[in-house]
């Protein structure tokens, strides 16, 4: 279960005791001096600071500490842990840590360090900044990383001191991003306390709906684990195996998912218990399995064999789903004592077992080059882009496939040949025109199972990548590649294309290009995009690297900040002048962003049986004393109505303005799987959009499924879609549909 703290305030004094004590139990030889001057160090500079619950700050650093050596880190990893927000949050510099510690703790502190002192137009941004200066830090010292987790453990052991808001929020960072990358660094315990942790903050009702039922199974399921136990062991000790057994309840979040998932109840649930059998050598495992499979009928396509194919973070055991007489199944775990170790602390297990403190051996390193792959093809992201991509390269299940020749290469689940070809090399990838998988010829959008054996077709005289491409590869990085091809080989295509499309939108947000072209605005606009032309910009548009909404709002920005207008030709004041004229002969036609044909002066409003938005196709219809009602065109109130000989001829043409700037009212309706937490996670999904919600209803149908019908304000059908296209990957919905259809 979960660790909490039960008393509100902490003494520093007697928290570094015991860790010193702890330092001295796990390292005799350690320098107890120079780490005390770091929390000495550590105290002075977080004078006057003090946590929620009340304690001095200092505490926070040296809990990080405690759990750093619980990792098994070195001591430059501990006086790091103890410093590591100095730079941050007090007046000390790498300078001053350099030369009290040496540079090494300092480049340790500066890689946990966000960038704090930057400014950033959203916080997506300053995410996604943080993110990679981490993972750049990781990429040199995977250290950083380990005291970063270290870090965040405990803030979400202390979370119930923040607010609601700050528990959601670090919450879901938590999950989304440390619990994932603790599991990609083979940190199996660590990864499971987080997810648990995280859980109970985002939802709090499930959380207590899992362990409330376990408790009450706790009795039953103590008994039966110790029975398998017991039955194991005195199988081992007759035929003179070696070995130790353990067993455990599956952690809270697991549990948590799969019910969710599945749709079950944890009755239905009935591998809820793991066991463990630890042995002295790869040949008792293997012997170990076949006592196991002899005891106890084996579940078909429940086995894995990850000791001789280990995964990507070094985790290596066998695990099997057996079933025994009581008609429960459960699972089995076998490894030697050097896999537990690795999977039990993952990459932390290279410090805490190697001798002489010593850290990671040459070459170890390479296990760790996914980190910088993942950067080169990052590196020219933007913010929705790079986020999306680092949970999918970095934090999915994996499906391993074969090579003619024997290697293996893991993939993202869900993985195609274009992932494969581009995961080998980007060459292979750029000449691919065509793939076998397992001897026969397959289409690109053949998903890849574990086991496949992949070969590519290439050519020298490959045309290269189709723009298709990007929506069939299922990871970043093939996508990153493809992306940086048509950068490279199609650089004037991307111009034309790009250059349309921006000034399109620009025209929809009511942003003539005369703005963004003035002397002295064009400057200030291109340091913003970061870019040195206007060509560049096109470009990055063309080939998919930034999208055109993200520089329309950030040139809408800049025009904003600046408070002035343009000085003007003569010509332009001229046509200015015109454009006014017109507008003010059709002002009374201009209504709420919609122009009426043949009608001067009259009421406008938008029927709620539809909401249409900019965007949609719409039609007027005159009623009764109340002006004209706008409706989609594909309005069901329109389409059964309209050849009515009564009130068919009171259905007239209607258009949107070119560049409506008020928000509209729409509704949407979801239908989805009733579950726990449905309703938390749309709020989320359109939170983090930054939606402007009026109101969110939901209620069961029938005890199978979920409706909820959400009210909000849009600018056009596009802000709309891309609403919709969100909400969708929520687990469990079934269908969107707008009003009216």
């Amino acid at each position: 279960m979960l660790e909490d703290d039960k008393s509100e305030y902490q003494d520093p004094e007697k928290m570094y005791e015991q860790l010193e004590k702890t330092v001295l139990d796990s390292n005799p030889t350690a320098d107890v001096a120079r780490i005390r001057g770091a929390y000495e160090c550590a105290k002075a500079a977080h004078e006057g600071q003090k946590r929620r619950e009340g304690s001095d700050y200092v505490t926070h650093t040296i809990a990080a500490a405690q759990i750093c050596i619980e990792m098994g880190l070195d001591e430059d990893s501990i006086v790091a842990a103890l410093l590591h927000d100095c730079i941050e949050d007090t007046k000390l510099t790498h300078s001053d840590l350099a030369k009290r510690f040496g540079t090494t703790v300092a480049d340790l502190v500066e890689g946990v360090t966000k960038l704090t002192r930057v400014q950033y137009t959203s916080k997506e941004d300053e995410q996604m900044e943080n993110i990679r200066k981490m993972l750049m830090a990781m990429a040199k010292d995977i250290r950083v990383i380990l005291i970063k987790i270290a870090d965040r453990m405990h803030n979400m052991r202390t979370m119930q001191y923040m607010t609601r808001e700050k528990q959601r929020t670090k919450s879901l960072e938590t999950m989304e991003i440390y619990a994932p990358i603790a599991h990609r660094l083979g940190m199996q315990k660590v990864k499971w306390e987080l997810e648990d942790l995280s859980l109970l903050y985002l939802d709090p009702v499930g959380y207590k709906e899992v362990t409330d039922a376990l408790s009450a199974r706790m009795v039953t399921l103590e008994s039966f684990m110790q029975s398998v136990e017991e039955k194991i062991k005195s199988r081992l000790e007759d035929w003179g195996i070696n070995g130790t057994i353990s067993s455990r309840i599956k952690h809270i979040y697991s549990i948590y998912r799969k019910m969710y998932s599945q749709n079950k109840q944890i009755n239905e649930i009935f591998d809820l218990c793991a066991f463990r059998v630890i042995v002295d050598n790869i040949a008792d495992c293997y012997n170990v399995l076949g006592h196991i499979h002899d005891m106890y009928k084996p579940l078909p396509g429940r086995f894995k064999d990850y000791i001789s194919t280990p995964k990507p973070n070094m985790y290596q055991s066998i695990h099997t789903t057996v079933i025994g007489s009581e008609g429960i199944p459960f699972e089995v775990q076998i490894r030697t004592w050097d896999m537990h170790r690795t999977a039990e602390y993952g990459i932390a297990a290279h410090w805490k077992y190697k001798s002489g403190d010593q850290g990671v051996k040459q070459g170890d390193e390479e296990k760790f080059a996914w980190v910088r792959r993942l950067l080169e093809t990052q590196a020219d992201s933007d913010v929705q882009d790079f986020i999306h991509d680092l949970k999918i390269d970095m934090f999915s299940d994996e499906v391993f496939v074969f090579t003619p020749q024997g290697d293996v290469i893991n993939l993202p689940a869900g993985a195609t040949p274009i992932d494969f070809a581009y995961g080998i090399h980007s060459a292979i990838g750029n000449r691919m025109i065509g793939a076998k998988v397992n001897g026969r010829i397959v289409p690109f959008e053949r998903v890849l199972q574990n086991g496949d054996i992949v070969e590519v077709l290439t050519s020298k005289s490959a045309p290269g990548p189709s723009r298709d491409w990007m929506k069939i590869a299922k990871s970043g990085s093939a996508r990153t590649k493809i992306k940086q091809w048509f950068k490279k080989e199609k650089r004037e295509e991307n111009i034309i294309n790009g250059k349309a499309s921006l000034e399109s939108e620009l025209r929809l947000m009511g942003i003539h290009m005369s703005v963004v072209l003035d002397d002295e605005m064009l400057p200030n606009i291109l340091k913003r995009l970061a870019v040195f032309t206007l060509d560049d910009v096109y470009a990055s548009i063309g080939y998919g690297g930034i999208t055109t909404t993200k520089v329309a709002n950030k040139i809408k920005d800049e025009i904003t900040k600046s408070q002035r207008l343009p000085q003007k030709t003569t010509l332009e004041k001229v046509t200015e002048r015109a454009e006014i004229r017109k507008a003010q002969q059709t002002e009374k036609q201009n209504i709420h962003g919609v122009l009426v044909e043949g009608l001067d002066n009259c009421l406008v409003k938008f029927s709620r049986c539809c909401t249409p938005v900019p965007g949609d196709d719409i039609v007027g219809f005159i009623t009764r004393g109340y002006g004209v009602s706008v409706h989609r065109a594909d309005c069901k109130n329109y389409l059964s109505s309209k050849d009515d000989p009564v009130d068919g001829g009171r259905w007239i043409t209607v258009s949107w303005t070119g560049a409506p700037s008020e928000s509209y009212v729409t509704t949407i309706k979801i239908l989805a799987r009733e579950r726990s937490g449905f309703v938390m996670d749309i709020a989320t999904v359109l939170n983090s959009l930054g939606a402007k919600v009026l109101s969110l209803t939901a209620r069961d149908l029938d005890g199978v499924k979920s409706t909820a019908v959400v009210t909000l304000e849009v600018k056009n059908t596009g802000e709309l879609d891309v609403i919709m296209g969100r909400l969708k990957t929520v687990a469990g919905v079934y269908e969107i549909t707008r009003a009216g259809d």
